[in-house]
């Protein structure tokens, strides 16, 4: 069974859009910036042989505030440049009621069964409830990287950090221990 690290995109990977003390996607490619250590993040992470999962919501697609072109277009520029396994992208809004948006964990649970990946062995990185959640459901290690967001906390987490250079820097000292 293979390990992986599932992450979400806006506000682990690159830098989200912040109104009113809530989270929102850049708007397009030209906004898009890559939040600092994440590239030598996931190159140590990659290099430690996790497969690294991109597991985001993207729901102004169903509310028609964004075009499906523009997110995998982001995605796109973000596979380049980093060192990413999969994206999957979950293009519904709550009242769709899909098993792939988050909080449910059915994106992660579809991509264990595709990769063989032990979710137990595994970790969630994400900066909302909904992350975490997911990653508790699917059975996964969880990792809040806590930008004090007004919004909804999530009730508990396995690690509490403040980027996605910490979360790493966890996730390779619990591999060096056990190896």
């Amino acid at each position: 069974m293979r390990r992986a690290v599932f992450l979400d995109r806006d506000g682990v990977i690159n830098l989200a859009v912040v109104r009113d003390g809530k989270p929102y996607p850049p708007a397009n490619l030209a906004a898009l910036q890559i939040l600092p250590g994440v590239s030598d993040a996931l190159q140590a992470l990659h290099l430690a042989s996790y497969l690294l999962i991109v597991v985001t919501n993207q729901p102004d697609v169903a509310r028609g505030t964004t075009s499906r072109a523009v997110v995998e277009e982001m995605n796109d520029y973000l596979s380049g440049q980093l060192p990413i396994d999969e994206f999957r992208t979950c293009f519904h809004d709550n009242a769709d009621n899909c098993d792939c948006r988050k909080p449910k964990p059915g994106a992660l649970i579809a991509a264990a069964k595709l990769h063989g990946i032990d979710l137990a062995e595994s970790y969630m990185i994400g900066d909302r409830w909904r992350d975490i959640l997911a990653g508790q459901q699917a059975g996964c290690k969880t990792i809040f990287i806590d930008y004090g967001y007004d919004e909804k906390q999530p009730e508990s987490v396995d690690f509490r950090v403040q980027s996605l250079a910490q979360a790493a820097r966890i996730i390779l000292r619990g591999t060096n221990e056990k190896g």
